[in-house]
């Protein structure tokens, strides 16, 4: 083999190149953002229960898919709850007693729950636990706006989301081996120490009289109410369309795997694992380089929102296991795209006013996904089929593809009467 004339550094430089650009991506952010996002990690990394809740119900419980859709509902239900009071407490008391007191009460919740096992006892407990959970969501959001820079507030999100979602790409993986080893039970116990864990690691970290340093914009004196801002309200609802698809990922689809492509509960786990690994190591140099584009927040937006859309469509073109896995990476890209820049949207929108109310709205947009998108997704496979829900949740991505091109029509006149 002739390696005449070959240089080596036609390899190493763009490697070295890419390695540069992804560390550079992480340039700036404050030391409080990192210890957010490694408590983020933490809690999420024992969150194994979420992903695996259809399985557990229908396999270790054997509820049906009808009971399964009413649990999840009653899951959605605490969620919206709980994002409703975690803004209202985030304003009255401050995010920090918010994330602190939602940490240790979540972790406790999570051992009781297991010992529940008749159909009116998992719906109150997980109304109970979820809402407990969510709460803390709202006032995540006010204290990343509070001690992130302002300059840097949308790859400080994205750096929460890729802590998140590293944490998500462990959780599945292990919670996988630990069904396959000790049971579901296993995932309660885990969830509830590391939720503890992430709590005892933020008292010793975190300070709530740092943001006040770190947080140099301005407070407006008369504050929008949250519900009466028409754009934002129109925005919130085109994302409670993109969650209740989004949401499909840790409900029907994973029933899709395990009956249509009998799929085992490792590799369900592998599969939704790759989501997070591929999050994490190329989220924050795409959101990175979409902030130096010239398209709006609105427009990555709806760029993600049609990939999601795209990634049903996907499914319904081959019975090869192979779409499985480009699905998930197309779905992965819109996620990348879209909930950064949504995110980012919505604490810019909430400088208008209470930033507690604002973010509890944006986040109970995602609890209204919860309520109803799982709950449907089980109705409709139940009795249409997989195909045909596919084909509905296609068409949800357009009808909210629709209402975000109106909102970014209306900011524009927003700014042109301005």
């Amino acid at each position: 083999m002739n390696f005449s004339g070959y240089d080596p550094t036609q390899i190493i430089n763009p490697l070295l190149r890419l390695l540069l650009h992804y560390v550079n991506s992480f340039s700036g952010l404050s030391k409080e953002v990192w210890w957010l996002a490694l408590i983020t990690l933490i809690n999420r990394a024992g969150a194994m229960v979420i992903p695996f809740l259809s399985l557990y119900l229908t396999d270790d419980l054997d509820f049906s898919l009808q009971q399964v859709g009413w649990i999840m509902t009653s899951f959605g239900l605490g969620s919206f709850f709980g994002a409703w009071l975690g803004g209202k407490l985030s304003d009255q008391i401050g995010y920090y007693k918010v994330i602190l007191g939602s940490l240790f009460l979540t972790g406790i919740s999570f051992l009781f729950i297991q010992y529940f096992t008749s159909f009116w006892s998992i719906c109150i407990g997980f109304f109970i636990l979820i809402a407990i959970a969510d709460a803390a969501r709202p006032a995540f959001f006010v204290a990343l706006s509070a001690y992130s820079k302002p300059e840097n507030k949308t790859r400080s999100l994205t750096f929460i989301r890729l802590a998140i979602n590293l944490g998500f790409s462990a959780g599945p993986a292990l919670g996988g081996l630990i069904i396959a080893s000790i049971g579901y039970y296993g995932l309660f116990w885990v969830d509830g120490i590391t939720c503890i864990i992430a709590g005892l690691v933020m008292i010793r970290t975190l300070h709530p009289k740092k943001a006040k340093i770190l947080d140099k914009e301005t407070v407006i004196e008369n504050p929008k109410k949250a519900h009466s801002d028409g754009i934002y309200m129109l925005f919130l609802i085109s994302l409670a369309l993109f969650g209740f698809i989004f949401v499909q990922y840790f409900s029907t689809v994973p029933l899709y795997y395990k009956e249509i492509h009998r799929l085992s509960e490792e590799k369900i786990g592998l599969l939704l694992a790759m989501n997070g690994a591929l999050i994490f190591f190329f989220e924050m140099p795409l959101i990175a380089y979409l902030e130096k584009t010239s398209i709006s927040k609105i427009g990555n937006v709806i760029g993600g929102l049609l990939l999601t859309g795209i990634s049903f469509v996907l499914l319904l073109i081959t019975p090869w296991g192979g779409i499985l896995v480009i699905g998930m990476i197309i779905a992965t890209l819109g996620e990348m795209v879209a909930f950064p820049f949504g995110n980012a949207f919505a604490l810019e929108r909430a400088k208008r006013g209470k930033q507690g109310a604002y973010m509890g709205l944006y986040t109970m947009s995602f609890s209204v996904a919860h309520i109803f998108g799982h709950n449907s997704g089980m109705q409709l496979i139940d009795n249409f089929g997989y195909n045909n829900t596919w084909i509905f949740m296609a068409l949800i991505a357009i009808f909210g593809t629709i209402l975000l091109l109106i909102v970014k029509r209306k900011l524009n006149q927003e700014k042109t009467t301005h």
